[in-house]
């Protein structure tokens, strides 16, 4: 392995740090490193894998003021690039203005989401307000640029998907910022997009083209601020939420922000004509969603598949502790979030619901070329009971209700886990799993690809990466194909992110080396968007190492 360490930022943490999301597994980490030729510890890299997997991840330099929450933490993606069987690395901080505030002050400035925002030194971001923008929980590539976005709304963040060069906020956000979690059509280009606020409308949907031009801005009204952590999109619809976990407003009158779940009160789900018009409003039980898998149209229905949380605002256990609050604020096990499925009748708006699986799990995977299509396959990460930690992954197969797991030992824990179609494969499940591990114990990470039809097999390839990484989340994944059209498609509710696993947080650019891919994957989808989504990964040549902007097979030419 050939390490370069490309840039360091001064720990502002405490000495004696013992919070639990700014130690063990989330440790975070300060230095940015170029790595070339990882070394393959166990297996081989597939061949056909070439491309670029990002995930973001919440990274704190200083601590909030007051009490932390792992969602504070300042962004970092991590980017592993993939050619001819050989690997490397990269990693670098989003350089937002909060954090170049912050190190310039030498201190926190801004109170956590946890924390009263009348604690903050200055004004700042947020649906809140007066909140840092960390650009922390998801990362998507659009019309050339990684974007990175925090799920409070703020700025989209933009990088070189390849070089993780830095470019500064996106000028396409519209004032209130744009929330994480935005989404991408591949079969269009385009990206959807949203944001919320405590003044009315409350909400904000928009559409940038396959060149990154805003087309489309309209406001969804709601009834009062609400909490909507994703979107999602069908071939004509992009569907928002109204979930029963709010922000009261006679409390916001005092300044305090403290969600509250009211039982009492249906589901509403809005199916919103994507080039615009009024949204039309379907209700369900009360839960409350963080990510959705997918939704698709079924005729005169649309579905939409997401992660039904049973109890969102469980009670802590006092053995826990101070912590105790914080742990169940994102346990899985204790907001028991399962894969559910609801069917929104067009013609008499009924809706009917049914849970798909039993086990519990969250943020999703699915093929390339099925956002917004039907699907088949959804990978899924699995966690402990307690802290918020990935400790594997799972298979469904929503067909046959079958189920694929692969559980890492105790103390090795997984980041959100896009799958990559094998270039010229037809089934949905032909490709790779891949994701980032971080083991406590041995104070390593590792890069690892899973064969996506074989979870339950483990991992056919394990790379090294040249330090441990705090956990993470969300991710993006994206595809090329010969006649350099790209086509993209975004995190599915996460993600990574988040890689919050943000995490909605990582992304794989792929280069399909001029092969014919059926339609079905990715072929005609990728020729179905316009010229001006263009890409040329250049892989470094056979027989020396990757140098410079070329270790990261650079972006030879941008959407115009």
């Amino acid at each position: 392995m050939q390490v370069r360490e490309a840039g360091r930022l001064p720990s502002g943490l405490p000495a004696d740090d013992d919070h639990p999301y700014r130690t063990g597994a989330w440790r975070p980490q300060h230095v940015e490193y170029d790595a070339d030729e990882l070394d393959v510890v166990e297996g081989a890299i597939p061949a056909g894998l070439a491309g670029v997997y990002l995930r973001n991840t919440e990274n704190p330099v200083l601590p909030s003021i007051g009490r932390y929450h792992p969602f504070d933490g300042d962004g970092m993606v991590h980017a592993v690039r993939f050619a001819d069987g050989r690997a490397s690395y990269r990693n670098r901080f989003v350089r937002t203005a909060g954090l170049a505030a912050e190190l310039a002050a030498g201190e926190p400035l801004w109170a956590g989401i946890i924390e009263s925002p009348a604690k903050s030194r200055r004004d700042g971001w947020g649906a809140r307000g007066k909140l840092k923008d960390a650009s922390s929980t998801d990362v998507i590539v659009h019309a050339g640029r990684a974007l990175t976005t925090h799920y409070q709304c703020g700025e989209a963040y933009a990088m070189d998907p390849v070089t993780l060069a830095q470019h500064g906020p996106a000028s396409w956000a519209p004032a209130g910022g744009v929330s994480a979690h935005p989404k991408l059509d591949p079969a269009t280009g385009e990206l959807l997009f949203f944001n919320y606020t405590t003044t009315a409308p409350y909400l904000t949907y928009g559409v940038l083209d396959a060149h990154g031009t805003r087309t489309h801005l309209q406001p969804v009204a709601l009834p009062g601020p609400r909490l909507p952590h994703d979107m999602a999109f069908t071939e004509h619809y992009a569907i928002f939420n109204d979930l029963p976990l709010f922000w009261e407003p006679e409390q916001l009158a005092h300044g305090v922000y403290r969600p509250r779940w009211r039982p009492d009160l249906p589901s509403r789900f809005a199916s919103v004509p994507r080039r615009g018009g009024e949204p039309r409003w379907f209700e369900a039980a009360p839960t409350y969603v963080l990510h959705w898998i997918n939704a698709y149209e079924d005729g005169e229905t649309i579905v939409l598949d997401g992660y039904f949380q049973r109890d969102p605002v469980s009670r802590p256990d006092p053995a826990d502790g101070a912590y105790g609050p914080l742990k169940r604020m994102v346990d899985m096990h204790a907001m028991g979030t399962r894969p559910h499925r609801w069917r929104f009748d067009l013609r008499t708006g009924a809706c009917r619901e049914e849970p798909l699986f039993d086990a519990i799990s969250e943020f999703p995977s699915i093929h390339y070329a099925r956002p917004g299509r039907r699907h088949r396959y959804v990978w899924s990460m699995t966690a402990p009971r307690g802290w918020f930690l990935f400790d594997g992954l799972v298979r469904y197969d929503l067909e046959t209700g079958a189920e694929q797991r692969w559980q890492y030992p105790e103390g090795v824990y997984a980041s959100e886990s896009p799958m990559a179609p094998r270039p010229g494969g037809t089934a949905e499940d032909d490709g790779w799993v891949i994701t980032l591990t971080t083991d406590v114990a041995r104070d390593c990470s590792e890069c690892h690809v899973f064969d996506a039809a074989r979870i339950a097999d483990g991992p056919v390839a394990r790379i090294a990466l040249p330090a441990r990484i705090s956990s993470g989340t969300l991710r993006m994944l994206g595809a090329r194909q010969r006649a350099g059209r790209v086509a993209r498609a975004g995190r599915l509710g996460v993600r990574v992110r988040r890689s919050a696993f943000g995490v909605r947080r990582s992304a794989l650019l792929g280069k399909f080396r001029g092969q014919s891919v059926p339609r079905t994957v990715l072929h005609e989808l990728a020729d179905s968007i316009g010229d001006g989504v263009r890409a040329g990964l250049r892989p470094p040549p056979r027989g020396r190492p990757a140098r410079g902007r070329e270790a990261a097979w650079r972006v030879a030419s941008r959407a115009s």
